[in-house]
């Protein structure tokens, strides 16, 4: 029997990252624990390009393209989808998350996902904060990983 599972190296892997402007105080958390968790796992800051898209619902425009540049190891989108008084909330949250997974298929490209949706705006704090927990820094570290594991598959 073989075992195939991906490290958590991340040394010269080349990392891209696409953010949401919309909510972009909890964006901003969530980018924060993303480049800590890439670089505690070897990921030059230098290897690292970010992606400012206005809304969530343009995070898999530009993810598409990057997955099809050539450029990149792994991906990482980031966003906050909050539920409020009318139907916005569920034509962008459940669209983006599958337009995100069909990229993956249709590219081979890993993709962290850490575009939250949630109720309130606390939700998204606890979700972005500097400690344990934060879905940017789980997302990147999960990238690296799937970058890895496909490596080794193929």
């Amino acid at each position: 029997m073989t075992t195939f599972e991906g490290s958590h190296d991340g040394k010269d892997m080349r990392v891209g990252i696409v953010c949401s402007r919309f909510n972009e105080f909890i964006v901003t958390a969530l980018l924060d624990g993303a480049k800590r968790g890439l670089s505690s796992h070897g990921v030059s800051e230098s290897n690292i390009d970010v992606v400012w898209v206005p809304g969530a619902f343009e995070i898999p425009i530009a993810t598409k393209a990057m997955a099809t540049s050539g450029r990149y190891d792994t991906l990482v989108t980031l966003g906050a989808v909050i539920r409020g008084e009318t139907a916005h909330f569920e034509y962008v949250a459940g669209p983006v998350a599958d337009s995100i997974a069909q990229i993956q298929l249709d590219t081979g490209m890993p993709i962290g996902f850490a575009v939250l949706t949630v109720e309130n705006v606390e939700q998204a704090v606890e979700r972005s904060g500097p400690g344990a927990g934060n879905k940017g820094e789980e997302a990147a570290i999960g990238a690296i990983e799937m970058a890895n594991v496909l490596k080794a598959l193929r």
